[in-house]
């Protein structure tokens, strides 16, 4: 989990606290709307992920995700709200999620991450 969150960091260029707070609200999403085996297999191929999912699980995105909520419960453009209104821009939430997916299929393999992103509508333009 710390080279993740290291790759992450500094592919966004952000501080690692950042980092490990974005991660666990992908991770929670991706528990949430995402194939269970597969997720199954990526929170396997990352020790303390299921942790920081937890951690995060419960984090509101603000008026951005607020409005995603409002337009049909959520998806990815509620997930993008949760990611801004814990601090990032959209070129962060993108940086940060292409760097996530990279180490997924490293860990978890490219069929596994291939099943998720295919999986989640919209999701494919942030990996």
């Amino acid at each position: 989990m710390e080279e993740l969150l290291t790759r992450v960091a500094g592919a966004a260029g952000i501080n690692e606290e950042l980092a490990r707070k974005a991660v666990g609200i992908i991770l929670a999403f991706l528990q949430k709307e995402g194939p269970a085996a597969e997720i199954g297999q990526l929170m396997a191929a990352l020790p303390g992920a299921q942790a920081l999912a937890d951690a995060e699980g419960g984090a509101k995105g603000g008026m951005l995700g607020a409005i995603g909520g409002l337009m049909g419960g959520g998806g990815v453009m509620a997930l993008g709200g949760q990611l801004m209104g814990a601090g990032l821009t959209m070129g962060q939430i993108q940086s940060v999620s292409k760097e996530m997916f990279t180490v997924g299929r490293e860990k978890a393999g490219e069929d596994a991450m291939g099943a998720i992103v295919g999986a989640i509508p919209g999701l494919g333009q942030f990996v």
